[in-house]
This record gives structure tokens, C-alpha cells and sequence, in this order.
């Protein structure tokens, strides 16, 4: 195994990484955007106000995007794995 094959199985690893996280992300950067807005306007600084909106969301995000994350996972092991037998 040289070098190349090896930044490719990293670069692959990350590209797996962010698309994964991705999602999650950006959703919980936006909404702590929205409720940071939402605070600003009203003046009301409570804490669970920005933690519970976004644990639910998550939480209902990982549930319609759990299986795709688990294929793309599990196809990238698939990849490493295949990669293996060959050495």
C-alpha cells in the first residue's frame, strides 16, 4: 500500500464524515440561529429554550436519517474492507 492509496482511504473517510454530520449540522445551526433571533426579539434568556427545540429536532433528524447514515457507513466499510482482501 503507497502513500496515494492511503490519503485516498482519509480523504474518503472525511468526505464520509461530513456527509454524515452534515445534515445534523446545519439543521442545529440553524435552528440556534432562529432561536437566538427569536431571544433577541423577546428578551427572554432562558437556557432549555435553546436546548430542548434542538434535541428534539435531532432527534427526529436521526430517526428519518438513520438508515441512509447507516448505509453510507456501511458501504464506506464495505469499500475498507474490500480494500483489505486485496492486500
Amino acid at each position: 500500500m503507497d502513500t496515494g492509496q492511503v490519503l485516498s482511504i482519509f480523504q474518503n473517510a472525511l468526505y464520509v464524515a461530513f456527509k454524515i454530520a452534515g445534515p445534523l449540522l446545519i439543521v442545529s445551526i440553524v435552528i440556534g440561529l432562529v432561536i437566538a433571533i427569536f431571544q433577541a426579539a423577546t428578551q427572554i434568556h432562558e437556557q432549555t429554550l435553546t436546548f430542548v427545540p434542538k434535541v428534539i429536532v435531532l432527534s427526529v433528524m436521526l430517526l428519518v436519517l438513520g438508515s441512509w447514515m447507516i448505509k453510507v457507513f456501511s458501504e464506506f466499510f464495505g469499500q475498507i474492507f474490500d480494500l483489505i482482501k486485496t492486500i
